[in-house]
């Protein structure tokens, strides 16, 4: 049965984070994710997790410098120590919020540095991202990102994003399916779907190419929910696009999926 999740950090963009968690839960969300919740307390956040009844699904460790467009530092040399803070604090967060997986981001890397030194820095970095999460009992994802939007990025396809998690031999690292990223730089959406069944343990969907809702561009996202279904997959797609309009007024396409459609009380 699909179940999404609303991005905090993409959708109701017209609000102020924390009124976010309000926004979705009245919208007929039961789940969310977001990028970086560390700019307010745990307890705030706790907080307005439980006065909505909502869960969090997934939050991304600290990934450097975003405004001057660092996109996390798992592959970049020199900074493991740094890793390994930024992959405490999101494992702190995480536990405390309820939160079962965290995303890991690689760091751009192309036109730089050394790519063997890189993937040597990735893999020691991240089973020790790994061996801490265990240590928690929570899980790490690792994402491919297209190269249209983030140029240089570490990883940018699911095959030699799952040989490097093979190589890693840690059994709580799995694969971040994002449809968005996938479809720009793949294609072939469905037949993945089923040919990796069972590697992806988080999902995320946005139209193509635009990345806005669901419901418009290249891609059938009735034919995708169907599809992940049918391999099995019982987590949240996360709904990570930049809306075209007021967030509600850009739902209709979700109304299937929402609370509402299962006997909740909220309404768009």
């Amino acid at each position: 049965m699909t179940r999404i999740a609303a991005n905090l950090s993409m959708l109701f963009p017209d609000a102020a984070f924390l009124d976010r968690f309000d926004r979705a839960a009245a919208a007929g969300f039961e789940a969310v994710e977001c990028l970086f919740p560390y700019d307010h307390p745990v307890e705030t956040l706790l907080d307005r997790l439980r006065r909505n009844g909502l869960r969090l699904t997934l939050i991304n460790a600290p990934a450097g410098n975003w405004a001057a467009g660092e996109r996390g530092f798992a592959a970049l040399p020199g900074r493991q120590p740094e890793f390994r803070e930024s992959v405490a604090r999101a494992l702190h967060y995480a536990t405390a919020l309820g939160c079962p997986r965290i995303h890991v981001m690689s760091g751009i890397t192309a036109g730089q540095l050394d790519p063997a030194a890189c993937e040597a820095v990735w893999l020691q970095n991240m089973r020790a991202a790994a061996d801490m999460a265990a240590g928690a009992g929570l899980s790490v994802s690792i994402e491919p990102l297209n190269d249209r939007d983030v140029p240089g990025y570490f990883l940018s396809r699911q095959d030699a994003a799952l040989a490097l998690i093979g190589r890693l031999d840690r059994r709580n690292v799995s694969l971040q399916f994002d449809v968005y990223h996938t479809q720009i730089m793949e294609g072939d959406i469905i037949a993945r779907i089923r040919r990796l069944r069972g590697a992806y343990g988080h999902v995320q969907i946005a139209g193509v190419p635009d990345r806005h809702e669901p419901d418009q561009g290249e891609l059938n996202y009735p034919a995708i929910f169907a599809a992940f279904d049918a391999a099995g997959f019982d987590g949240h797609l996360g709904c990570e696009y930049n809306p075209r309009c007021l967030t509600e007024d850009g739902l209709s396409w979700a109304v299937p999926y929402l609370r509402t459609a299962r006997g909740g009380g909220a309404s768009l």
